[in-house]
């Protein structure tokens, strides 16, 4: 099958590539919107002429205006470039907001968390998105969706990761539309009495209601909270452990409304309204009756945008399923995802479940009938299996390149938790429709809601019984962008060549090969000659991190807490063995010398100064007299220190002119030893 014949096909990744030239090329509106123009001109002028959309020209002209429409939604998708953002107002004094909030987040152990929608800034009107934090406190409880709030607070600067390849929040907060933050407290903010209700309220609070009538019920906590994840798209009350037993087992996807869910929903529907085909036009009204049915389910959700984009894409699967042309299905695949990116938001491109969801559907599409051809079982069950694990294996396919450029693990045992689980999620979400339906009544028994506890509670146990098999779970594995790109660019050349064997795809498949080869010896190489010293950030807590090669030295006093960063640093470079050392006094790496002065404020005179001073600890020093024995050529401070201490240095090493660097506030400090 020649993909690149459906128009569709090429207009979605002419599209694609518009969208990410607009994210790494800052070009502004206006040279994309005149360029758009222009070719759109142009293109009218050459369909009035040949009356067909035939000829090379007309295709290239067609190609540049896909690709600067790409361009110009990424650009006009960001919020700042709108002309009344916040951040285009000039602030004088204290801000005045009038906040709306849109979006209730995942609670910290200090505060509650939300997303507001910017209604005016300082008396005007105004548009954005920021983050409130609302210190957790019985007396004024928490928002809910469409409350509005005047507050009196100044916006403050999301940061950047402190120390070297931790999750970058801000970034990804960013690719939002959310730039900045702001801390509430019982004095600095205002709620209205009657804030305008939304549609996205008017679900919020329905949701709200089926939690509050779902808590009567005699449901254990983990099953309440897996039902709330199922059905309402909220995911808050699930264990810590519960959420790892599901990521560990490779059914992480279960938990979270996507398009599995509403793939099953989808076919559950198809099954349930086949009888309408046979009223005049029963398939049109079935397919009008399951795209409102799906979007009805998308509401109760909560419109998230993992919701909306799933039903979106399934709508569009409905609609091939109506057709009943198999040939389509890549290009209805493709019309979903260009219509997603083009109406809906072109920054779901850079979305994970975005990205896993459509590379999951078009792997089973595209594998799937290979694997069916591949073995084809006669005996009934064998073959459903067979069909099930054939789905299961396509899937995982498709995701395995972004899931270990993000996660850095693979589930071994995957198709075992998809095999016992998925082919009864059709049961259980049906079954929970049922029952929350009877509990909203009021009319559900105690004996339906034991059984169904106890579906749920057996699909708990086999998913714990499948992550305590730890020896079947690959973690850490260093997996960059390149080598992603690089082995989709091999397994779609290798499902070409499987395709239709000829000696041209056997070669792009060899090369494929060889090119991921030279950048993993690239990368080798690259790890063996790197020698730096990290000074890390973390509260509390000291962290020197020497790496040398593939080898890496860690100095703290407690290992314990320091895991993750260690974690973190170690599979972005490729590190191959560990070690702890206690924390040292003084080091002397390539003609660097770094002197370490702790809690006890003792320090060894030399005649040689020291480059590089770290204080930890919160040593009683005089710094001044520190300096001017030592003459250091950079003061470090690190995040086990006092904050008032790190003031009190900051100033002292300003009327000195000695450069001064806090962890807390720059980030970790790297001595570049090569």
């Amino acid at each position: 099958m020649k993909l690149l014949e459906f128009i569709p096909i090429k207009l979605t990744l002419l599209l694609v590539l518009g969208i990410l030239t607009g994210y790494f090329i800052n070009t502004g509106i206006r040279l994309p919107f005149m360029l758009t123009l222009v070719s759109l001109s142009i293109l009218g002028i050459l369909l009035f002429k040949q009356k067909k959309a035939i000829g090379v020209t007309f295709g290239i002209i067609a190609a540049c205006t896909t690709i600067f429409l790409g361009i110009l939604i990424f650009t006009l998708a960001q919020p700042k470039n709108a002309t009344d953002h916040y951040s285009h107002i000039t602030s004088k004094g204290s801000e005045t907001w009038k906040l709306k909030i849109t979006e209730v987040l995942k609670p910290t152990s200090f505060s509650h968390r939300f997303i507001a929608e910017v209604m005016h800034y300082q008396t005007k009107k105004a548009s954005g998105r920021i983050i409130l934090n609302l210190a957790i406190d019985p007396i004024y409880g928490k928002f809910n969706v469409d409350d509005e709030l005047i507050v009196l607070a100044d916006k403050v600067d999301i940061k950047p990761p402190l120390n070297p390849h931790q999750f970058d929040y801000k970034n990804y907060l960013e690719q939002q539309g959310v730039y900045h933050q702001i801390y509430l407290n019982r004095h600095n903010f205002l709620r209205y009495d009657h804030p305008v209700r939304t549609l996205n309220g008017y679900t919020a609070h329905l949701r709200d209601k089926i939690s509050a009538q779902l808590a009567q019920a005699n449901f254990g906590e983990d099953e309440f909270g897996i039902i709330q994840a199922l059905f309402l798209g909220q995911r808050d009350d699930i264990t810590e452990e519960t959420y790892t037993a599901f990521k560990k087992a490779g059914a992480v996807h279960i938990l979270a409304i996507s398009g599995l869910h509403i793939g099953i929903i989808l076919l559950f529907l198809e099954f349930l309204l086949r009888p309408m085909e046979l009223l005049p036009k029963g398939k049109v009204l079935k397919l009008i009756a399951i795209v409102f049915l799906l979007w009805g389910f998308a509401v109760l959700a909560g419109l998230s945008a993992s919701v909306v984009r799933a039903v979106t894409m399934f709508s569009f699967v409905a609609y091939a399923l109506y057709l009943n042309r198999p040939s389509n299905t890549f290009n209805i695949l493709a019309l979903s995802m260009f219509f997603i990116l083009l109406v809906i938001d072109p920054m779901l491109l850079f979305n994970v479940g975005f990205q896993m969801s459509y590379a999951a559907v078009f792997a089973i599409v595209w594998i799937y009938p290979l694997l069916q051809k591949f073995y084809n079982p006669k005996p009934w069950v064998v073959k459903k299996v067979w069909q099930l694990l054939s789905v299961s294996i396509a899937a995982q396919v498709g995701v395995l390149p972004i899931s270990l450029y993000y996660f850095h693990q693979f589930p071994g045992l995957f198709f075992v938790s998809n095999l016992l689980i998925v082919p009864f999620l059709g049961l259980i979400l049906g079954m929970g429709i049922i029952v929350i339906v009877l509990v909203l009544m009021n009319l559900a028994p105690d004996s339906l809601i034991g059984l169904y506890n106890s579906v749920i509670g057996l699909m708990n146990t086999l998913i714990d019984w499948v992550a305590q098999q730890e020896i079947f779970i690959f973690q850490n594995i260093p997996f960059d962008s390149i080598q992603m790109v690089l082995t989709y660019t091999f397994m779609i050349a290798l499902i070409w060549m499987i395709h239709t064997f000829t000696f041209k795809r056997l070669v792009s498949v060899l090369l494929c090969i060889i090119c991921l080869q030279i950048w993993s010896l690239y990368k080798q190489d690259s790890t063996q000659n790197k020698e730096q010293l990290w000074i890390a950030h973390q509260t509390k807590n000291s962290i020197l991190m020497h790496q040398s090669g593939a080898h890496l030295t860690i100095y703290t006093p407690d290992s314990a807490s320091s895991t993750r960063i260690i974690s973190d640093y170690s599979i972005k470079e490729n590190i191959h063995t560990t070690t702890y050392q206690p924390l040292a006094n003084a080091f002397s790496l390539n003609h660097s010398r770094l002197i370490i002065i702790d809690s006890s404020s003792v320090f060894l005179e030399s005649d040689e100064y020291p480059d590089f001073v770290l204080l930890t600890q919160s040593p009683k020093l005089n710094l001044e007299r520190l300096i001017d024995s030592l003459h250091p050529g950079v003061l470090i401070a690190d995040g086990s220190n006092y904050r008032s201490y790190i003031k009190r240095w900051a100033v002292t090493c300003d009327h000195k002119k000695i450069p001064f660097h806090y962890t807390g506030e720059q980030g970790a400090f790297v001595l570049k030893l090569e």
